[in-house]
């Protein structure tokens, strides 16, 4: 996963470095420095009266403003010549904004392409314009580390929003603690919560199973072998019951039998019915779940970004798990999914196993895409 994404942002890095500043020899920018004329007060130096009083004069207010404006222009020009040839001496350019105008053009257009959402590809564009342009670097290896790094924070900043400890809210929330899992159908909802239950058992937590879609035929089935494989307990109703009221008799039953975390499934639903919605919203009124985590598919790009934003405001989900990572090599639903929601990216799915469950890491996902330099 990523592969597409570093390989973008690494073309970005060596464009930026082939259109550097062409370096000047000191002595071609240096100011040329002028003596001032020396002018009489009165008459010239040959003698001269000069003009009678009251002879035409230039005026001031024209041509006296147009000479200072041309000599504050030469001014600042011969400033930032010398500046220039300063730089160069110290073996150092300056980013101009020019110089990376194609570069970053061309990243925006990449990202575009790799599924990253058009308004996140805009904010990576521009956060690395503002941290580079007018920034020194030296012009060979350096310059190199400079550019990683600022990839590296513009990176962080969008893929590492609303992080937060996944392990230290289990431990410190009152239990049992619930979590509901929602998204559409067939994008691995039901093994992800499968792998979750692992997971926490991992970490030393007992879990229940509350099987929520209720609508789906052979959804029981599913649910029901993944319990017995993991030999966990699974609360289910009859097809067509009511999700809040399953989930809600799975927390009872953890408070009974000190059960640390009741693990909740919905029914798949597509994020443009109103009625499945409806439902989801009242599971939240219900249960009150403490944490609701967004599933779906890394390979589905900009679809599953647009169900995200409209799960978000169904059921405002805590964070995402995002199923087939593995198979994902651009990684633009992530980058995309974090920014536009607001809300974290938690686990990858990385395979079928149930061990095939990772955190998700922005300064690890930073370091594999970009490289040391932007540590």
């Amino acid at each position: 996963m990523f592969d597409g994404l570093k390989e973008k942002l690494g073309r970005f890095r060596e464009d930026v470095e082939e259109e550097a500043v062409e370096e000047v020899e000191p002595e071609e920018v240096e100011p040329e420095e002028v003596e001032p004329e020396e002018v009489e007060s009165e008459g010239t130096a040959d003698g001269d009266p000069g003009p009678p009083s009251g002879a035409d004069e230039p005026s001031d207010d024209a041509d006296g403003a147009e000479t200072d404006a041309k000599t504050d222009e030469e001014t600042e020009e011969g400033q930032g010549l010398a500046q220039r040839a300063k730089l160069f001496a110290t073996g150092r350019t300056v980013i101009e904004e020019e110089e990376l105008e194609e570069p970053l053009e061309q990243l925006e257009l990449s990202l575009l392409q790799g599924d990253v959402e058009m308004s996140v590809a805009g904010e990576i564009v521009e956060r690395l314009r503002e941290e580079l342009v007018g920034q020194t670097r030296a012009q060979v290896q350096t310059g190199e580390i400079m550019v990683e790094r600022a990839i590296g924070d513009a990176l962080r900043d969008v893929i590492g929003v609303g992080q937060f400890d996944f392990e230290a809210r289990i431990a410190e929330a009152d239990k049992p603690v619930t979590i509901i899992f929602t998204g559409v159908n067939g994008v691995g909802k039901t093994t992800t919560i499968a792998k979750m239950a692992r997971y926490l058992e991992g970490l030393g937590y007992s879990t229940v199973l509350a099987n929520g879609d209720t609508y789906r035929a052979g959804a029981n089935e599913q649910i029901e072998e993944h319990a017995e494989a993991l030999g966990k307990r699974i609360i289910t109703h009859e097809q067509g019951g009511d999700p809040a009221a399953v989930i809600y008799d799975a927390v009872e039953y953890a408070k009974a039998n000190e059960v640390d975390v009741v693990l909740g499934d919905t029914a798949g639903r597509l994020h443009t019915s109103k009625d499945l919605m409806s439902q989801l919203e009242k599971i939240d009124r219900v249960v009150d779940p403490d944490m609701t985590l967004f599933v779906d598919e890394a390979v589905a790009g900009q679809d599953a970004t647009n169900r995200a934003k409209q799960f978000d405001e169904a059921a405002e989900i805590d964070g995402v798990v995002l199923t087939k990572a593995d198979a994902d090599s651009q990684g633009g639903a992530a980058v995309s999914i974090a920014h536009v929601t607001g809300k974290p990216i938690l686990f990858l799915g990385v395979g079928q196993g149930y061990d095939d469950l990772e955190r998700f890491d922005p300064e690890e996902i930073v370091r594999r895409v970009v490289g040391e330099g932007a540590a």
